[in-house]
């Protein structure tokens, strides 16, 4: 049995599916397009039944891809839970009655109960169930008030039997509806709706968010450096290396098993960072330098996502967005690319266009670094001094925006208009704050260790057979004349297609001057992302499209690289 939870964009579907289903949920594309939806299961009438969270709609006469799968999905249902702003009644009604009209047995969760009432909404529910023909169970997700309720009564979800409406006299009937159940009195706004207010004001909005920004990224690095300080490297350094010696001293150095699974030895001992074997490298790449700050991003990402932070930040953001070919919406991809590439080339699928798709994943590739990449970026030039930081990372805003402006110039079509829905701030769940970071985190994990694996057993095999040293020789002319870098940073580059992150340590050791060290960060941060967002890019975009992207960060590297060798 298939259960759909519907409803309006940001009305608190996803808490409510979080407070119905268990731990193990899973995150699918639908059938033919790049639209996700979330399943999981609960038990209903003693049987196993699949609750699945529909892609948000306002309608189901669609206008976008979202809107179009959740029309679809909706066809499959057999029991629609129909998920309503209590705050936003009249509004959220009229998908409301689009459902109804589907003859489908139905239950309504009128969410959002609290700030209803402490917005002075007051809903007659046993009215409101009457002329609706469904039951009405008011809910708080975040808080799980009436959440057992609402499973409880799935039972008596009903197949309503009002008439069906045109698009004018379902407009008619809901202002009806609205004039007899609901009641609203005059109260002063509080201090977070005047917060909430002032959050999409240009002056006041554009100062909130360098203040969220830097307090974001400052915990972030705090949480990272951390867990890599106190709990990662104590732990390779101090129980897992005497192991791999052991191991190293079974197999022998040299042998060709010891330098895949191993890698090299430096000064006799291992390191971790630039040994290169499947065990040394290969983990500790994935784990020690990555995960910790992928853990910190995505659990910042997590709170300002549950407290109605980003689309906020998106509305204040839209106009600036538009001249470079997106709307608002699409700072989204660019934060998430600011965690892991991977994934801000993921969510490109929220824009509606293939022109703002290429756009937006071509501009997130080129010009924002992932976190680990900062981190490293940051621990190389960082030691030469602030300035040096300031011309990589002011680099790297000139090109994105810069990027931005030439493609919204020369690709053909328009910037749509960003239509989306702003939350109330709210208080996070804690248990769907830890549920949806650890989905996050185990799908990074699944998908990095075995790419990160490949890469390094990929360029063992091409030092052992020579091509890493032909390809130095290629490259040389490139690397050493028009960037001014020695001919060793070569080997960086090419490990920088597998990952950018190891690729900027990999230059640490080579005694670069503050020039190159700042030559090398920028060019590693523009060309080529790694594997796995070259993977997920051709699968977002196709191969067509992701060939002219990769052009584009090629020619952008050599000029980058080039001009910034001439000016510093």
């Amino acid at each position: 049995m298939k259960i759909l939870l519907m409803g309006n964009p940001n009305v608190g579907k996803s808490v409510i599916f979080s407070r119905l289903t268990g731990v193990y949920v899973t995150a699918s594309n639908y059938p033919g397009t790049t639209v996700e939806f979330t399943k999981g299961t609960l038990k209903f009438k003693g049987e196993k039944a699949e609750l699945i969270d529909v892609p948000g709609t306002y309608t189901l006469e669609p206008t976008c891809e979202a809107e179009r799968v959740a029309t679809e999905m909706v066809k499959e249902g057999d029991l629609i839970v129909n998920v309503v702003d209590a705050t936003n009644l009249e509004r959220n009604l009229y998908l409301t009655f689009q459902i109804l009209a589907l003859k489908k047995p139905m239950i309504i969760a009128l969410n959002i109960w609290d700030d209803a009432k402490h917005r002075g909404i007051n809903i007659d529910l046993g009215k409101l169930e009457e002329l609706l023909g469904v039951p009405v169970v008011p809910t708080v997700a975040v808080s799980g008030e009436g959440i057992k309720e609402l499973f409880n009564r799935l039972e008596e979800a009903m197949v309503p039997s009002r008439p069906t409406y045109t698009k004018e006299e379902r407009w008619v009937q809901i202002g009806r509806i609205i004039d007899e159940v609901q009641c609203v009195t005059h109260r002063h706004h509080t201090l977070i709706e005047k917060l909430e207010d002032a959050s999409v004001q240009p002056l006041f909005g554009a100062f909130l968010f360098l203040a969220v920004l830097t307090a974001s990224f400052s915990i972030i690095r705090f949480i990272g450096e951390g867990l890599i300080g106190y709990v990662f490297d104590p732990f390779f350094e101090g129980i897992y290396a005497p192991l791999i010696m052991k191991l190293s001293s079974v197999l022998g150095s040299g042998g060709i098993f010891h330098d895949i699974l191993i890698g090299k030895l430096i000064n006799g001992s291992i390191d971790f960072g630039q040994s290169f074997g499947l065990l040394t490298t290969g983990l500790y790449v994935p784990f020690a330098m990555v995960l910790p700050y992928i853990f910190s991003f995505y659990l910042i990402l997590g709170v300002l996502e549950d407290v109605g932070y980003l689309p906020r930040l998106a509305v204040l953001i839209d106009n600036v967005m538009h001249k470079l070919g997106l709307h608002g919406a699409a700072i989204i991809p660019m934060i998430l690319g600011l965690g892991c590439n991977v994934p801000g080339a993921l969510s490109t699928r929220i824009l509606e266009s293939k022109r703002e798709k290429f756009i937006a994943a071509t501009i997130m590739a080129i010009g924002i670094p992932c976190m680990a990449q900062t981190a490293m970026i940051i621990g190389l030039v960082g030691s030469y001094g602030g300035r040096h930081l300031t011309i990589v990372f002011g680099t790297l805003f000139i090109v994105w925006f810069s990027l931005g402006l030439i493609l919204n110039k020369i690709i053909k079509g328009e910037s749509p208009e960003i239509f989306l829905e702003i939350p109330h701030y709210r208080i996070p769940n804690i248990s769907a704050l830890v549920k949806k970071l650890w989905m996050r985190l185990s799908g990074f994990l699944l998908e990095a260790i075995p790419l990160v694996l490949i890469g390094v057993l990929f360029v063992n095999i091409l030092y052992m057979v020579g091509f890493i040293k032909l390809i130095s020789n290629i490259a040389a002319p490139v690397v050493t004349y028009l960037w001014g870098l020695p001919e060793s940073a070569v080997s960086a580059l090419i490990v920088g297609f597998l990952r950018k992150d190891v690729a900027v340590g990999m230059l640490a050791p080579l005694g670069l001057t503050a020039k190159q060290a700042v030559i090398g960060s920028t060019v590693l941060a523009v060309y080529f992302p790694c594997i796995a967002t070259f993977v997920v890019l051709i699968k977002e975009l196709g191969i067509k499209d992701t060939f002219k992207s990769a052009v584009m960060m090629i020619t952008v590297a050599l000029l980058i690289g080039s001009i910034l060798n001439l000016i510093i």
